[in-house]
């Protein structure tokens, strides 16, 4: 009885055919056919059909990421997958849609104007002016499937991309460099000539030569050197010592023609400003004196650090002093006044890392220690703090680029590495890998290409980073603050 029942129910026919009723918004929709009765059996497949669809509307409905689907990971981390994934959509466009694109110059830098609810490209479509099909597109006799333009696409000049080796070009060793996070050991002369503090030693080596030479041993005191510092000319260089004290050195005569005494704790930052050293110390002062008259023109006494000053940095016009300490403070100093000018707290670290801008006038950047990690970007004309970025590791000490708005950055705990940052993007241009200790020294090139980085793993590695041509993006504007004033 039971499956008697369930046969009528089953061979039962369907009066429940909606197909011919209207839909409840009115509209019957275009994308399938409706299903197809033979006698009383419904088949309920139902085919596309592509017949109307609008390719210009259905193409600029694809996301971006689908259209460059093609460009692998590698690809993305050298750089190059924002422009093959351009590439891969005007090819798209040409083939599918009969657009006339042959360079791709100027596409990626198209603005979308997105909608802020479905986030798709809602203001992109348009009528098409042409039926074209891929018939008419290409050549009669040609050998390619593409159409003419798109040939003329793939054939327009690729733009140079600056590629940054991630492999030291020059790697020396440097036994008993110190790992020791407040000192300040390694610094390249605008003579191209490196100075480096070996244990009691202070060493030169000519980038030009390969020759290296001793200069000076501070070892019958029992001392040893804890900062070296070039003055601009490249003939003078000052060694601050573990006992306080500072000489100055004389390269081309290798003669000792200042020592300056009045700290009692050792000086691990010292910093030229023309003939005026300030100097740094663990006894919390900074001092500034003239090397040509130590005994006859008095020292300048800045006291305001309440911990050892482990950074030092004269502004590029030699008006203002930036200086970092173990109380995590950053200050700057004018030429004139005893106390700080500014005073910015917003580090939780120690600040050795300090670089003033050479291009933004009164653009400041500094960096934290370990319980920090951030860079930070300071507008010293307004006293206001800018941008600032998490590195996640120790910040070492920074670098700005001669001649693009650049800056790279050494770091210690935990990952060691080194970065080159794009600016005011803040975007890593890259990252690069090798010291196994901290990298806690760093200086550049007189030309500004390269830098060399130093580390406690007894290693000086030299990195080609910034490129000599001054890039062309640069902001010209009359309207920015930090062109306009000088």
């Amino acid at each position: 009885m039971y499956h008697h029942e369930y046969e009528k129910r089953l061979l039962k026919p369907n009066n429940d055919d909606h197909t011919d009723s209207p839909s409840p918004t009115g509209l019957a929709s275009p994308a399938y056919y409706s299903p197809t009765k033979i006698g009383n059996n419904s088949f309920d497949r139902f085919i596309p059909t592509r017949a109307g669809n609008n390719w210009q509307v259905s193409f600029s409905m694809i996301s971006e990421n689908s259209r460059s689907g093609l460009v692998t990971k590698k690809t993305r981390e050298n750089g190059e997958g924002s422009r093959d994934g351009v590439v891969y959509s005007c090819l798209l466009k040409n083939e599918i849609l009969g657009a006339d694109i042959e360079d791709v110059k100027g596409q990626c830098d198209e603005r979308r104007v997105l909608s802020p609810l479905s986030g798709k490209n809602l203001f992109r479509y348009m009528t098409p002016t042409k039926d074209r099909t891929l018939l008419n597109q290409s050549l009669p006799y040609s050998l390619s499937p593409l159409s003419a333009k798109s040939q003329k696409l793939l054939r327009s000049p690729r733009k140079a991309t600056r590629k940054i080796s991630r492999i030291p070009f020059k790697v020396l060793d440097a036994p008993e460099l110190q790992d020791d996070f407040y000192l300040n050991l390694v610094d390249w002369s605008s003579q191209n000539v490196l100075s480096v503090g070996l244990g009691s030693c202070v060493y030169l080596w000519s980038a030009c030569t390969s020759q290296v030479t001793r200069l000076c041993d501070l070892s019958s005191d029992g001392n040893t050197v804890t900062s070296v510092a070039w003055n601009e000319r490249g003939n003078l260089v000052a060694v601050g010592s573990h006992l306080g004290y500072i000489q100055v050195w004389d390269v081309a005569v290798n003669k000792e023609v200042a020592k300056l005494e009045g700290h009692n704790a050792r000086v691990g930052a010292l910093a030229w400003n023309g003939e005026v050293l300030s100097s740094g110390s663990r006894d919390r002062l900074i001092l500034q004196r003239d090397v040509r008259t130590p005994c006859v023109v008095g020292e300048r006494r800045l006291g305001a650090h309440r911990q050892e000053v482990c950074g030092l940095k004269w502004s590029p016009d030699n008006q203002y002093l930036a200086s970092g300490g173990n109380d995590n403070r950053l200050y700057v100093w004018n030429l004139h006044s005893l106390s700080p000018v500014q005073t910015y707290t917003e580090h939780t670290a120690a600040v050795k890392a300090i670089a003033w801008s050479p291009h933004h006038h009164g653009l400041l950047a500094s960096g934290g220690g370990t319980a920090d990690r951030h860079i930070r970007f300071w507008n010293t004309l307004t006293g206001q703090p800018m941008q600032s970025i998490d590195t996640g590791s120790q910040v070492c000490n920074l670098a700005w680029s001669k001649h693009s708005s650049e800056l790279v950055s050494t770091h210690g705990y935990s990952q060691n590495q080194i970065l080159v940052w794009k600016y005011p993007s803040l975007t890593q241009v890259a990252k690069l890998t090798g010291h196994s200790y901290r990298v806690l020294y760093l200086a550049m090139s007189p030309d500004g290409e390269a830098i060399v980085t130093g580390a406690g793993d007894e290693t000086l590695r030299f990195w080609n980073v910034f490129s000599k041509a001054r890039s062309q993006k640069e902001n010209k504007s009359v309207l920015n603050l930090f062109t306009s004033i000088r």
